[in-house]
């Protein structure tokens, strides 16, 4: 019988986090192969002159993928 015990995530939901491209947010997560994936919401920029079309992007990223946390 093999088992594959992880960790618990390390970063927590609504926390900003710093990932290659940009900083987010955490919305949610699941464990998913030996590792932590992870919602994230983009900060959004500065209102462009034309407007806004939609709502904030998010992304999906590996536990690795985020390299800091703000306290």
């Amino acid at each position: 019988m093999r088992f594959n015990i992880i960790s618990g995530p390390k970063y927590d939901k609504n926390q900003t986090v710093f990932f290659i491209g940009g900083v987010g947010t955490i919305k949610n997560y699941k464990p998913d192969s030996n590792t932590w994936n992870y919602a994230v919401e983009m900060e959004m920029g500065p209102e462009p002159y034309f407007g806004r079309i939609g709502n904030e992007t998010t992304v999906l990223l590996h536990e690795a993928d985020i390299t800091g946390a703000l306290i």
